[in-house]
């Protein structure tokens, strides 16, 4: 055999480097749709006392139909992992996204709470596979053992959209209304769209998918169930809810009612949160890239991020931290610490989907990942109480 030349070296190198550069624009562009996701799922937070007025309903209402929303979210977890399997992410990411954009544009000309309920069910199947259909391209054209560091990528890419719905779209709705506010998302969904359509090559599934569809929608439970994804299944099913409990529930009022945190220093702790959770998981990835063990570093992630939640009210008033250094509680600065450093440590999630993704073929990926996707919906509190909710709303 002869030995390469240099310019066939360099050639190499660089087919290499474009191929590279390649998959991380393509996985960028993708993951912009899960950003989307989180713009719309955390839109009605800021926006609901003027929907509830404009509507004349009820706060409380707006919230019961925002849970169209979750509901439909979940229930597009399994067909969309189903299509993934059968067809190309780009076709299904084509089909979730303009569905999205239909959805906003619809959501910015109601008149009514039903129609409202109705836009908030197609932004919920729209945004069901946001997350899958990155995940599900990586894990057809990237090796396995970088698959860790392009999930965290996704997810850092994904978590921006938190920050573009806090003070960005705040101010969105103080200068031009809600209604607009709902169509960003629409004109945000076409753009990306029209970039997957140029740039974003077809990957169909590397083998022949089964006729029968009834069969995969069963498989998806097979596999969530399945002994080599139980533990992944299992701390799937409190890592996210715990994440999105701090950041999106419980972290504000304890900054400001235990603490005398203004809001907008409360909000100022929880963008520092958020920092985190787009900054920390690509940090997660190299280091499991470099030194592997996945399992040891989810374990003392998670780990790390329990005692930081328990630490907090230990050292609020007559908290055990607070009372064991003299004093009666301990000063803002502390649970500022301890939330920044819960943000650090959850960040390990990403490898949650890699240890997915190693345990099935990829012709089974997109299925896999929706089952760990269902079971981080399902593991959160106010998903469960969305039910009760709407009976009361629609009574």
């Amino acid at each position: 055999m002869k030995p390469y030349t240099q310019s066939q070296v360099i050639e190499n190198s660089s087919a290499a480097h474009q191929t590279l550069w390649y998959a991380a624009f393509a996985l960028v562009i993708l993951a912009l749709g899960h950003t989307i996701s989180n713009l719309v799922r955390t839109l009605p937070a800021i926006s609901s006392d003027v929907v509830a007025a404009d509507l004349a309903v009820s706060a409380g209402d707006v919230a019961a139909m925002t849970g169209f929303y979750h509901l439909a979210f979940a229930a597009g977890q399994i067909p969309v992992g189903v299509a993934l399997d059968r067809y190309s992410v780009k076709s299904v990411a084509t089909v979730l996204l303009a569905l999205i954009a239909v959805g906003s544009m619809f959501a910015a000309l109601v008149q009514g709470p039903l129609s409202f309920a109705v836009t908030q069910a197609m932004l919920g199947l729209g945004c069901s596979g946001m997350l899958l259909c990155p995940l599900t391209y990586a894990a057809r054209t990237t090796e396995p053992r970088q698959f860790a560091l392009w999930s965290a990528v996704i997810l850092a890419v994904g978590n921006s959209g938190m920050i573009i719905s806090a003070s960005p779209m705040a101010w969105l709705i103080e200068q031009f209304g809600w209604r607009v506010a709902y169509g960003l998302p629409a004109v945000l969904a076409l753009a990306v769209v029209a970039v997957v359509q140029l740039v974003i090559k077809p990957v169909a599934p590397a083998t022949q998918v089964p006729a029968n569809v009834w069969l995969e929608i069963k498989e998806v439970g097979s596999i969530g169930l399945s002994p080599a994804l139980r533990s992944v299944m299992i701390l799937a099913f409190v890592s996210f809810a715990v994440m999105i409990g701090v950041r999106g529930v419980w972290g504000g009022p304890w900054l400001m009612d235990a603490k005398n945190m203004s809001r907008l220093g409360a909000g100022n702790v929880l963008l520092a949160l958020t920092l985190m959770l787009i900054t920390m998981p690509m940090v997660v990835g190299l280091i499991e890239k470099r030194i592997g063990r996945p399992h040891l570093i989810l374990t003392v992630g998670h780990i790390l991020a329990g005692v930081a939640l328990i630490l907090l009210p230990a050292g609020a008033n007559g908290g055990l931290v607070a009372t064991m250094l003299g004093t009666q509680e301990l000063s803002p600065l502390y649970d500022t610490t301890l939330i920044i450093a819960f943000g650090m440590m959850i960040s390990v999630q990403p490898l949650l989907f890699a240890l997915c993704r190693a345990a099935v073929s990829s012709q089974h990926a997109g299925k896999a990942l929706s089952a760990v996707n269902l079971v981080f919906l399902l593991a959160l509190p106010s998903f469960r109480d969305y039910l009760p909710r709407l009976r009361r709303s629609l009574a």
